[in-house]
């Protein structure tokens, strides 16, 4: 099973649908069950509103009743109770403020990791993605007081933050890369020692982590940082 990171957009866009629900399919399919149940987890941002993307991948995910969808949103600041992962065969953070996710998944930490490691697939889309790293990245602007990506992709937060996550991948993640300009945070990160190893992954994308390579899909790239002893590198990797 594989732990999918979506960086953002419209969620057929990204191509994670089909091959996760494949997977929950197979883990629903061992314990006898013909349409996995698929947890789905949404923070409301601070006016109470749903973000836009909760609907649109229960939509997608279930659509021709390829799964049952079971959506569980908490208001800004509330936390989720442990038995929204009871009998689920997949397990979707969704996206909105970082921080707000990261807190709001805390009583689910050791849970999640337990049934991550036993193989319940994973998709974390874009606040998802980046809590699911060791050392997640939540947002921020400023670095020792110097812009260095849009303050439009802070996530309120001045400086660049950086708190422990779900430990799910050994590297730091960060999402909408090109669109929203957060590449660029992210090779800051690096280049203060925040991070030493990265991936920002753009929008309409996934990267796909399991046993083998490093897998990408949909229409954007998944852009490698790395830092080094003089210099930080990047490269992409395409899907």
């Amino acid at each position: 099973m594989s732990i999918h990171l979506v960086g953002g957009g419209p969620f057929v866009a990204a191509d994670a649908a089909a091959a996760f629900t494949a997977e929950a399919t197979a883990r629903s399919a061992a314990v006898g069950r013909t349409v996995p149940r698929i947890a789905l987890l949404s923070v409301a941002g601070a006016d109470g509103s749903s973000p836009s993307s909760t609907a649109d991948i229960a939509e997608v995910l279930g659509g021709s009743r390829a799964a049952e969808v079971l959506v569980t949103e908490v208001a800004a600041g509330a936390v989720f109770d442990t038995t929204v992962l009871s009998d689920v065969d997949a397990l979707v953070v969704n996206g909105g403020r970082t921080p707000d996710y990261l807190d709001a998944v805390a009583p689910l930490v050791d849970q999640i990791r337990l049934l991550v490691s036993d193989g319940l697939p994973y998709l974390g889309y874009s606040a998802g993605a980046m809590i699911a790293a060791d050392r997640a990245l939540v947002g921020g602007f400023r670095i020792g007081g110097v812009e260095v990506c849009p303050e439009s992709a802070s996530e309120g937060l001045d400086e660049v933050e950086l708190r422990e996550g779900l430990g799910l991948v050994d590297l730091t993640i960060d999402v909408h890369a090109v669109q929203a300009g957060t590449l660029a945070r992210l090779v800051a990160a690096a280049e203060a020692e925040f991070v030493t190893a990265g991936l920002a992954i753009d929008e309409d994308t996934t990267l796909v982590v399991g046993e083998g390579a490093l897998e990408v899909r949909g229409t954007g790239s998944v852009w490698r940082v790395m830092a080094g002893d003089e210099s930080v590198s990047v490269a992409t990797m395409g899907a």
